[in-house]
């Protein structure tokens, strides 16, 4: 049998809720020539059985059954698994539309100059309502989604497609990401490829509490104040110290991890900037993030208005406690 065209990488973890909407949307594709990678990555709810079902219905889903080991080892064994020379990436609770394999798959075609493509997206909430966020679409050139590194979205990790060998060449998805994979692999393709989004909304993105980037937002940041950092000693021609790491170091280790003085502060004023808007981030660690940052002697903007969202995110002593820091400090 010929190898399929596009090789999609699904990993389920307890998706059952959104499950079904998710492989419909795939098998719904005007662009039918793929394989379909569903791995269950130790589910505990009715995830297994509904990717079955489906499996039964068509034979271009291929069902992968294992105890849970973690997302990123979850995605690495898809790629290693894929039989097509294009990875197309879906989550389990996205949705997928119908045109958006044949639109990204024409762009791969028409620009070998890049290596992955992404999309615009729908955003809705866990009910599939319209879900209203702040911020710009992600960039639709190259030379836009270098200057987005330092100030924006860089592409959405679901709806990406992309080129098997060239991710492989940069050694796939790296442990020590947690939370923040889809960043440190954009970083590493930059430095070898062009990458972009189509300026048309060919997903919707589902936000849900749950979610990486709002349970988990302080550990990303971490993880993504690394990778800039990563991608620095890369272009100064210098080893990348994170390859090989299983997990990160804690931020007070940055500077002995990246060999210069002054990189442990830099992440910390890095982290603190992106969390002033959580609650989940500002009622845990993220608070002690910020509170470190101050008394560092860390820039004050936008601090202010951090007291009065701690009041209204129910934190009185908080807010206290940081008001007086930005008096004393």
């Amino acid at each position: 049998m010929p190898s399929p065209a596009i090789s999609v990488a699904m990993s389920v973890y307890n998706g059952a809720p959104y499950l079904a909407e998710a492989i419909e949307s795939i098998l719904n594709q005007t662009f039918a020539d793929f394989e379909f990678l569903i791995l269950n990555d130790g589910s505990k709810d009715d995830s297994a059985a509904i990717i079955d079902r489906y499996a039964a219905q068509d034979s271009r889903i291929r069902a992968i059954h294992r105890e849970n080991r973690g997302l990123i080892v979850s995605l690495n064994q898809l790629l290693e698994e894929a039989q097509a020379p294009i990875i197309a990436r879906m989550d389990g609770d996205d949705i997928a539309m119908p045109e958006r394999f044949a639109r990204q798959y024409d762009f791969l075609a028409a620009n070998p100059d890049h290596g992955v493509v992404s999309s615009w997206t729908i955003d809705i909430d866990g009910n599939g309502v319209a879900y209203t966020i702040e911020g710009n679409d992600h960039p639709t050139s190259f030379e836009a989604f270098l200057a987005a590194i330092e100030t924006g979205p860089l592409l959405c990790h679901p709806s990406a497609m992309f080129r098997r060998d060239l991710v492989m060449s940069v050694g796939g998805y790296h442990a020590a990401f947690r939370h923040c994979e889809d960043y440190d692999l954009w970083l590493r393709m930059a430095d070898i490829t062009k990458l972009c989004s189509l300026p048309e909304r060919l997903m919707k993105y589902r936000h849900t509490d749950g979610q990486v980037s709002s349970k988990h937002l302080v550990e990303q940041q971490i993880g993504v104040a690394a990778s800039r950092f990563a991608r620095r000693m890369r272009l100064a021609g210098k080893p990348d110290p994170t390859a090989d790491l299983d997990r990160l170091p804690p931020m007070a280790n940055y500077d002995a991890l990246f060999g210069e003085a002054g990189i442990s502060k830099e992440a910390q004023a890095m982290v603190a900037s992106s969390i002033l808007y959580s609650p989940i981030a500002l009622k845990g660690q993220g608070f002690d993030i910020l509170m470190d940052h101050v008394r560092g002697g860390g820039s004050k903007k936008d601090l202010p208005r951090t007291v009065l969202r701690l009041l209204r995110f129910g934190e009185p002593i908080r807010a206290a406690r940081l008001a007086l820091a930005l008096l004393l400090n």
